[in-house]
């Protein structure tokens, strides 16, 4: 008998699971780590800012643990509508975690900033601080950043990883499990995510956009997943809005000749086809909704 299978029949009070909130400040390192835990594509990454825009639950079973990890946005200071709803988002999170890991660029340059951000978060629920990205840095220029941290008195402990390479998570994963409450589970034992599909594949989509124009990319743009029919051959069909704001931007989706919106089209029914192991029919238009950030329905579709 596998292990999986002997923690799914253990006697509940046996059963760990909890919430795990994962924050820290743009471009920390939160879905990489997320993904890794996981073992799958619960959040896009990229090297643009303000990546996550919503708060996604990774689920993972670590021996007779369940583990709900919510990637959250990047801690910042909002000007606009949209970037308000994030960090609301992001700052929400804490509040019903049964601990918080707050994640530390140590390649950063605002590093006081985190200071400031962890200080504000409550005492009262366990805190790991994590420093990603050692494997880009020096030890001793890795002591002078974590120094300060260490004053605190808050964090419960602290851990060096890259979340990238995978060095460190274990540990960090197992002193985690250790520390969840015990419980029944609250999801299916083989379900990774909370995000419907619809979700996921507009979110897919949204990577290709941010991996291919890269500082091209208008800030305001959002993808809207509008059909996703499942057939009876086992393949789906997903019609997608990229909406921007004004025409000039919908010229640098399409690229010249159509190119650009063939080749994010091309990507990410790849990406979508390998992680759902089916088929896919993936069909993209891009649409121009000026002032989009600031329209109740797309804020809707955002965070409900």
């Amino acid at each position: 008998m596998s292990d999986l299978v002997k923690d799914i029949i253990l006697p509940e009070d046996q059963k760990r699971c909890g919430y795990v909130a994962v924050l820290g400040q743009p471009n920390a390192g939160k879905s990489t780590l997320v993904n890794k835990i996981t073992g799958h594509k619960v959040s896009i990454v990229s090297p643009k800012v303000q990546t996550t825009r919503r708060r996604v639950l990774g689920i993972q079973v670590k021996d007779s643990a369940q583990l709900i990890l919510v990637d959250t946005p990047g801690l910042f200071q909002p000007k606009r509508s949209l970037e308000q709803e994030l960090v609301r988002e992001a700052w929400e999170a804490p509040k019903d975690a049964d601990i918080i890991v707050y994640m530390v660029d140590v390649m950063g340059k605002n590093q006081e900033n985190d200071l400031k951000l962890i200080e504000r978060l409550p005492h009262s629920t366990p805190l790991y601080i994590v420093f990603n990205k050692v494997d880009l840095i020096d030890k001793e220029r890795l002591f002078k950043v974590a120094e300060p941290f260490n004053q605190l008195n808050k964090a419960k402990e602290f851990f060096m990883v890259s979340a990238q390479k995978g060095s460190g998570v274990d540990d960090l994963v197992d002193k985690i499990v250790a520390r969840l409450p015990f419980g029944p589970w609250l999801f299916d034992e083989d379900q990774i995510s909370d995000a419907p599909k619809k979700m996921w594949a507009a979110e897919i989509t949204r990577e290709q956009l941010y991996l291919q124009l890269q500082n091209e990319l208008p800030y305001e743009t959002f993808v809207e997943t509008e059909k996703y029919e499942v057939f009876d051959n086992g393949s789906v069909k997903i019609s997608q809005a990229i909406v921007v704001a004004r025409d000039t931007q919908k010229a640098i989706v399409v690229g010249k000749k159509g190119q650009r919106i063939k080749d994010i089209n091309m990507k990410a029914r790849s990406e979508m086809e390998y992680y759902l192991e089916q088929k896919v029919h993936l069909f993209i238009f891009v649409k121009v909704e000026e002032n989009w950030m600031e329209k109740q329905r797309f804020l809707k579709e955002l965070f409900q």
